[in-house]
């Protein structure tokens, strides 16, 4: 338990000091922010930071935090450590870099952000990347919430039907202006959100004795060996660094009405998802360590979630604990549609405020990922891992060369490092794993590393020593 209550104040103590030195860096000021400036009643609607920050974590809280990080827990305790330090070092200056780069760029989106920093071919390859994964976060956070419903409603309501359910409500929110639907109901998701993870936090530390917690170790428990790099770094994904972030900090960037807002908002959001993949890894060690080993955890899924909210609850507060559970992903899938429309309208300069647009862009993007929906959800979650990780390396690159060009090139090293242990991350993931080329890590581990070398090696070359030599770019 020692080890759980040390990450818990760690990943607090981050937010309070290296928070304030990411914020002290990129030196929010008091210029208009987008919605002040041009509010649409659509996309650019202002909002009360309280309101933000909740939107946003619900955004960015999918299943990533809760699924991702129980399928982490199986290589044991040792996961501690990539959830704690990979939110404060890079999930949070990732995520706050994201959204205060989209204030800067009158509310772009990701794809638009990283091409006016890395150069207009990496711009047309993430105009692709991003809607290739929000629409694959929109099915992996549809079919999720629907298995987890059905196991609500044994018997009566298959998954088929709610899948259709919450495609219906998905539908909604990607069309309707953002303070309609996602601004009247994120208030009670929030809620259940906070009850689920007080209660399996809570309920995880009351039953230490029948099911103690594990304490740190950095020995790899996996039950079939698996490494633990890169799989546990991709795995985990949303609990520690996730590029889907990238994609939904433009959202709510749109609604900030002051810049010096961004520290709540966008680096505390990930901080809090940080604390909610804590437990859920946290419970999920303790849980399946009493009854079989992490074997029996068979990473996360439906199944495993239901029988830990209900273990450690009871009928009642594991049903209370499912429907916040199942917000998550909700909270998450809705958005990432929307993401996806918002970001094909940046591509193609259409302007959203005309309802017949919006759904010109919105019936084609949710029938795709109906028919994705179809697919194996394991397999689509692989996928969506891997270019989750990939999307959040080019993100930190953009972020890296923006400091570099209008801070200072020692600031920049705050992005550059970060992005520099994830573009290993990901190449050797790419390179390894079975839904990649299968290569041994004989071979995927020095690429992976080669690979991040050189990646650091250009950003040195373009940016780096550019502004150590003083041409820095005007803001």
């Amino acid at each position: 338990m020692v080890s759980f209550f040390v990450s818990l104040a760690i990943l607090i103590v981050g937010y309070i000091v290296y928070g304030a030195i990411v914020e002290k860096v990129f030196k929010p000021d008091e210029r208009q922010t987008p919605c002040m400036e041009h509010p649409d009643g659509v996309d650019y609607v202002p909002m009360g930071s309280g309101r933000a920050f909740l939107i946003q974590l619900l955004n960015i809280a999918g299943l990533g935090p809760i699924f991702g990080a129980l399928s982490g827990a199986i290589w044991g305790p040792s996961v501690y450590l990539w959830i704690v330090f990979g939110t404060i070092f890079a999930g949070g200056v990732h995520d706050f870099l994201s959204g205060m780069l989209s204030v800067r760029n009158d509310g772009a989106s990701i794809s638009e952000i990283v091409g006016k920093y890395l150069g207009p071919v990496m711009k047309n390859v993430m105009r692709v990347f991003s809607v290739v994964l929000l629409v694959m976060v929109g099915v992996v956070f549809m079919v999720g919430p629907a298995g987890l419903l059905a196991k609500l409603t044994p018997n009566v309501l298959d998954i088929k039907f709610w899948t259709i359910v919450v495609l219906l409500y998905y539908f909604l929110a990607t069309l309707l202006p953002i303070d309609k639907i996602i601004g009247k109901l994120y208030p009670i998701f929030g809620a259940c959100l906070i009850i689920m993870a007080v209660g399996i936090g809570g309920a995880t530390i009351l039953r230490s004795e029948s099911h103690p917690m594990m304490e740190l170790t950095l020995e790899n428990l996996h039950p079939d060996g698996k490494p633990i790099w890169p799989l546990m770094f991709i795995t985990v994904a949303c609990g520690a660094i996730s590029g889907f972030h990238a994609t939904q900090s433009p959202m709510v960037a749109r609604c900030l009405k002051r810049e010096k807002d961004g520290r709540k908002i966008f680096y505390g959001a990930m901080v809090a998802e940080g604390i909610i993949a804590l437990i859920w890894a946290s419970a999920g060690i303790a849980f399946y360590n009493g009854t079989g080993g992490l074997l029996a955890m068979n990473g996360g899924n439906s199944e495993t979630v239901y029988d830990m909210s209900i273990g450690l609850l009871g009928t009642v507060g594991g049903v209370l604990a499912m429907i916040g559970v199942i917000a998550c992903p909700i909270t998450s899938g809705d958005t990432a549609f929307r993401s996806a429309r918002l970001t094909i309208a940046d591509w193609f300069k259409i302007d959203q405020k005309d309802m017949k647009k919006r759904l010109t862009l919105s019936i084609p993007l949710l029938v795709v990922g109906y028919l994705i929906s179809l697919i194996d959800y394991s397999v689509v979650w692989r996928y969506f891992s891997w270019s989750n990780q990939t999307l959040a390396m080019i993100a930190l690159w953009a972020g890296a060369v923006y400091l570099a060009g209008h801070v200072s090139a020692p600031a920049s090293l705050m992005a550059a490092l970060p992005a520099t242990f994830m573009s290993a991350v990901s190449m050797t993931y790419i390179l390894y794993a079975d839904e990649g080329f299968k290569l041994s890590t004989k071979i995927a581990y020095p690429v992976g590393i080669i690979f991040a070398v050189v990646c650091a090696g250009i950003f040195v070359w373009r940016s780096f020593i550019p502004a150590m030599q003083g041409k820095k770019a005007k803001d």
